[in-house]
């Protein structure tokens, strides 16, 4: 992996973590390439900046001395796999090769059910601003400094990816029933987390209100960081406005220092606190986590907003429940005068059936709501349920919007609207932007 002669194929290159890591072994001054089908993906646009090749799949890609990185998303009977196997070549898939990479940094996995990108996104940015850092985020950002001292990385867990990383320190969000057609319930789940945690060599940060985060047991120390007595870091004297957060925060009894976040909701409260524990823990200058922790503008697709004609439009990759009640927490914070209006397009039929009630339950925290197809993603082309079984089980409205009709929304004025899920919802989004733009509207 030092042979900087070597040229890395990325097989699924526009996938959220392949696309980071071609970014960082890019930056590092490897050579890098990579396939992937031609369909538009947002990560593709820093790669196509940054000049690397994407080329269509394509057996003929694949060529004497490469080594082969494989996005888990392609099964060893893709073409190209295939081809690189009858040549030869080393296949490494995506996170065995970052589990083998992050070895010589202080490295910081971020893991959890919810809030790994966002957390990712705000510790990648305050390390940077105070010792050189590279990063692989989970919004297809990635950074490689060739003197890094850390290296900070989103950690999934779907089938387990993250049990090919020893990180020195593990930020652990919370423990939640997600990804329903890998994992069987969520004891199978807190069973992945704890083999992670065995496996983390110098410290866990863990939210202390998360009650299977409280049941880890690990050879190394765990902090418990939140908003209770009992928590080893606290934020207290939390003050949310329209600007943002601002809190004290503490280690036990003792004073660090008081910090403020421009960003909305409970949950990038916790996101920072993490940080700052992290921070803290490895003796950095709390002062300059402060100015960093200012100017953080956030990551992709986690609350971007826009305005368009008299209308707020926020976009936001939700797609579980206690992810959509962050995000409508959030504009309620911002916007607490204006009328919230979510649409929502579930993300796999499993995760739609096994969290039924409770997405019905999330998205009644809005004003109203209204829902898009479920979107059927490579692994999951069909299922049992249908978009108007989640409608009927919504108080707040629950109809079904198409692409071609986003009327409906033009009922709404002066008022915010959430596009949230993680499939192509961008799609309508983009429908009901034309189609606000070409109306003729009071703006306020």
């Amino acid at each position: 992996m030092n042979n900087k002669n070597t040229l890395y194929h990325f097989v699924g290159i526009k996938g959220s973590g392949m696309s980071s890591l071609a970014l960082v072994l890019f930056e590092k001054g490897y050579h890098v390439q990579g396939s992937d089908v031609e369909k538009y993906f947002f990560t593709q646009r820093d790669l196509e900046k940054a000049g690397i090749d994407i080329l269509p799949f394509d057996k003929k890609n694949i060529r004497e001395g490469m080594t082969v990185i494989a996005g888990n998303a392609f099964p060893d009977t893709h073409e190209e796999i295939v081809r690189a196997k009858e040549l030869g070549l080393e296949i490494i898939r995506y996170h065995d090769f970052i589990g083998q990479f992050i070895q010589p940094y202080t490295s910081i996995a971020v893991t959890g059910s919810h809030g790994k990108t966002s957390t990712t996104g705000l510790l990648s940015h305050v390390l940077s601003g105070i010792a050189p850092t590279s990063y692989l985020i989970g919004d297809g950002t990635g950074h490689g400094v060739p003197d890094a001292k850390f290296f900070s990385f989103e950690a999934c867990e779907y089938q387990r990816h993250f049990l090919a990383y020893s990180p020195d320190y593990a930020i652990m969000t919370n423990i939640d029933f997600d990804h329903p057609d890998y994992f069987k319930s969520i004891d199978d789940v807190f069973e992945a987390f704890q083999t992670l945690a065995s496996q983390v060599k110098k410290g866990i940060f863990a939210y202390g209100d998360d009650e299977y985060l409280r049941k880890l047991e690990s050879d190394v120390p765990i902090y418990f960081y939140g908003l209770s007595a009992d928590d080893d870091i606290q934020a207290r004297n939390i003050v949310r406005t329209t600007n943002g957060s601002a809190f004290d925060v503490y280690h036990k009894e003792s004073f660090i220092g008081r910090f403020s976040v421009p960003s909305f909701g409970k949950h990038n409260i916790l996101n920072a606190l993490s940080v700052i524990a992290v921070a803290y823990f490895e003796k950095l200058d709390m002062e300059k986590v402060k100015e960093e922790m200012l100017t953080f503008s956030g990551v992709k697709r986690r609350f971007s907003e826009k305005q368009v004609a008299d209308m707020v439009i926020v976009d936001d990759y939700a797609h579980h429940p206690a992810e959509i009640t962050a995000t409508i927490d959030a504009a309620r914070q911002k916007y607490p005068e204006k009328e919230l209006i979510a649409v929502f397009q579930p993300h796999t039929f499993s995760r739609t059936i096994a969290l039924i009630d409770e997405f019905a339950e999330a998205l009644d925290k809005a004003d109203r709501v209204y829902l898009l197809d479920i979107f059927s993603s490579a692994r999951e082309t069909s299922g049992e349920v249908k978009i108007e079984d989640l409608g009927n089980k919504v108080q707040k409205g629950g109809s079904v919007m198409q692409e071609d009709n986003m009327s409906p929304l033009l009922d709404h004025e002066n008022a915010v609207v959430i596009f949230m899920g993680a499939g192509d919802v961008q799609r309508f989004e983009r429908a009901y932007e034309n189609l606000l733009s070409n109306t003729t509207r009071n703006v306020l």
